[in-house]
C-alpha cells in the first residue's frame, strides 16, 4: 500500500514536473520579446526540473543517488534564477527595450 502511495507521487511529480516544462516552452515561442521569454522560461524551467529532481529523488528513495539528486535541486534553484536576471539585465543595458502593446485606432 505504501510503495503505491509512493509510487502516485512520484509519478504526480513528474507530471507536474513535465506540465511547467511545456508551459515554460510555450512561453519561449508565443510571448513578443525577449525579456517576457526569459521571465517564462527562468521560472517555468526553474519550478519544471525542481518537481521532476523530486520525483526522482523519492522514486530513487534514501540513498546516495537521491541526495545528489537533491544537491542539483540545490544548485538550479541557486543559479537558474540568477541567470535569467542577469542576462536580461546585460540585454537592457546593451539597449534593448521592452516590447509595448500599440493601442488599437
Amino acid at each position: 500500500m505504501l510503495n503505491t502511495i509512493l509510487e502516485l507521487v512520484t509519478i504526480g511529480f513528474l507530471l507536474t514536473g513535465t506540465f511547467f516544462f511545456i508551459t515554460a516552452t510555450l512561453g519561449l515561442l508565443r510571448f513578443p520579446d525577449l525579456f517576457t521569454r526569459l521571465h517564462a522560461t527562468g521560472k517555468g524551467d526553474t519550478l519544471g526540473a525542481s518537481l521532476t529532481l523530486i520525483g526522482l529523488a523519492l522514486h530513487a528513495g534514501l540513498t546516495p543517488e537521491s541526495i545528489k539528486i537533491l544537491i542539483t535541486l540545490v544548485f538550479i534553484l541557486a543559479t537558474s534564477p540568477v541567470a535569467a536576471h542577469a542576462i536580461c539585465r546585460a540585454i537592457y543595458v546593451k539597449g534593448a527595450k521592452p516590447w509595448v502593446k500599440k493601442e488599437r485606432k
